[in-house]
């Protein structure tokens, strides 16, 4: 059975980072929420110009980590549900992302 959605607080700790990935000139910019006992809870991502594919797929995958998230999951099961490549490195920004939390 899921767990009830735990909603974030309106006001809340953040940290941003960038994170270079797949080649792109421009390294992804990357801001996490926290709920105020210091779990994690939100995950932003913002890749490559607004309209491009990537950066759809990355702000979906964002949301969706973020929903998986304040339902419970923890990164540990997240971290290992995610597509590797062969030398067990991620095959995506999301994934990545995952990685370096």
């Amino acid at each position: 059975m899921m767990k009830a959605r735990e909603i974030m607080p309106a006001r809340r700790r953040s940290e941003s980072f960038e994170l270079p990935f797949g080649g792109f000139l421009t390294p992804h910019k990357i801001t996490i929420g926290y709920y105020s006992d210091g779990r994690l809870g939100e995950v932003f991502i913002t890749s490559g110009k607004t309209g491009e594919m990537v950066e759809a797929i990355a702000r979906d995958g964002a949301i969706l980590l973020s929903i998986a998230l304040q339902h419970g999951a923890t990164l540990d099961t997240i971290k290992s549900a995610i597509t590797r490549d062969s030398s067990g490195s991620p095959t995506s920004i999301v994934g990545a992302v995952v990685d370096k939390l």
